[in-house]
């Protein structure tokens, strides 16, 4: 079990912190089996609408691997026994390859998002950062290339053309850029960077939360097909949340002119 992960829950948010500044909040084997699991909690969880990712401290959100710690392991087995073990798993961070999650993820971006760190930030769905915020897929620096969604997610947030700069560069991009190029949604002043992001999660727990995973469900799923099935994909949705206790809820609701009390059913 590990320490440099601490989670609390507001309401119907919870907010997961990589409390572990001192080496720039990269994440150790520990570490990382350890998100894994608040991600399923998160996934199985009702009370448990929306999530919020942040680094602890002012310079980085996450640093992306320890690479202390991996090198080590590298060296203590075959390369091809390591590649396998790593490249078969959940990822780095638990939401980059294998775990299915609907519920809305917000990324509170206070620092440096590189390597691994930046394929987490590319698994949430929406991305906030601090102005002093950089990001970069450092990877080919070193001899390999993302490997957590980096070469899939960047191309489909920013474009090929882009991605591309950054992935066969390897170079790092400031805030200005990242918003330019559409990384981030929007720039917030490092000091009220977690407010905001904890203020608007709280304003998407208010929303119909099945009309949400559904959604974010057609969305993901879509990448990809051709026009007529992925239009196909969302109506079947439609279909299927027509009948709802929500939908009914939401509609009363708009008739009577009062807030909707959304149940998830």
């Amino acid at each position: 079990m590990s320490d440099s992960i601490k989670t609390e829950q507001h309401d119907s948010v919870l907010l997961v912190t990589i409390d572990a500044a001192d080496k720039m909040n990269a994440l150790d084997f520990a570490a990382n089996d350890q998100l894994i699991e608040v991600w399923r909690e998160f996934e199985a969880d009702d009370a448990q609408r929306i999530a919020v990712i942040t680094g602890a401290g002012n310079k980085a959100f996450c640093s992306g691997a320890d690479l202390k710690t991996y090198t080590m392991a590298y060296a203590q087995r075959s390369a091809g026994q390591f590649r396998s073990q790593y490249t078969n798993g959940l990822g780095i961070g638990g939401i980059t390859r294998g775990m299915e999650i609907y519920k809305p993820i917000i990324a509170a971006i206070n620092g440096f998002a590189v390597s691994g760190g930046l394929e987490i930030a590319l698994a949430a769905d929406i991305r906030m950062c601090s102005p002093n915020a950089e990001f970069g897929h450092q990877d080919v620096r070193w001899g390999f290339h993302p490997c957590d969604g980096g070469c899939v997610r960047l191309p489909l947030i920013v474009g090929l053309g882009n991605a591309m700069e950054m992935i066969l560069s390897g170079d790092r991009i400031d805030a200005e850029h990242a918003l330019r190029i559409g990384l981030v949604n929007r720039i917030v002043p490092q000091d009220n960077l977690l407010e905001e992001a904890m203020s608007y999660a709280a304003r998407l727990a208010q929303r119909a939360p099945l009309g949400q995973r559904y959604a974010k469900e057609v969305m993901l799923r879509a990448v990809g097909m051709r026009l007529d099935d992925s239009l196909r994909l969302e109506s079947r949705s439609f279909y299927d949340i027509s009948s709802t206790k929500d939908l009914a809820e939401g509609t009363a609701a708009f008739r009577e002119k009062r807030p909707p009390r959304f149940s998830g059913s």
